[in-house]
């Protein structure tokens, strides 16, 4: 599937503002500065469409983008070391976990893990969340570009080891993405397609 349309619809403070509907949505979530505004744009073909900032926690609402009039990309704001007050922070951790165990035509959520780092505990712990809540995810690594491919599967061979040492017998899907190559891209849009009725 190719994305050939993608346009900003709406920001919402709390999951009871959006509008009920039956058009399926796929949530992208991750770490602050995890490269996801980067990812949205790389996916969509639009060098603006999220909002990039060199600091962390720039996405503080719910971005709603509507793509090809057929789903919709949901822009979760991020989690994390954002440098934001306290209860802003509290705020958007309700947000988000409002929406994800909430939000009725959630068909799949992509959770980004920084593949230069080594596993995150707060990641191993949304990972978890969404496990026990039985929200849909998948995997996708950024920044692969910034690593040689030994280190980047190192990276990627103990995170999935950490979430076996949680207890999970099968792992979800992971894609590894470079928003800089555009690497993973196909793989990511045809999933989507692949879940759509």
């Amino acid at each position: 599937m190719a994305i050939k349309s993608a346009k900003f619809i709406k920001s919402y403070a709390t999951i009871e503002k959006m509008a009920e509907t039956q058009t399926p949505e796929f949530a992208f979530i991750g770490r602050s500065n995890v490269g996801k505004s980067s990812l949205i744009n790389m996916l969509t073909n639009k060098s603006n469409l999220a909002k990039t900032s060199s600091k962390p926690g720039k996405t503080q609402l719910i971005n709603h983008f509507e793509i090809n009039n057929v789903w919709n990309l949901i822009d979760l704001p991020g989690y994390g070391f954002a440098k934001v007050h306290a209860r802003k922070k509290a705020r958007f951790s309700t947000m988000i976990l409002d929406y994800l165990e909430n939000r009725r035509n959630l068909y799949s959520a992509f959770i980004l893990i920084d593949s230069r780092l080594s596993p995150q505990r707060i990641d191993l712990e949304f990972v978890e969340w969404c496990g026990i809540k039985e929200v849909p995810f998948q995997l996708v690594f950024t920044k692969s570009d910034k690593m040689k491919k030994t280190a980047l599967a190192e990276n990627i061979g103990l995170f999935e080891a950490a979430l076996y040492k949680q207890g999970w017998e099968s792992l979800p899907n992971r894609f590894i993405t470079s928003s800089k190559n555009r690497d993973g891209k196909d793989e990511l849009v045809d999933f989507i397609e692949s879940l759509i009725p």
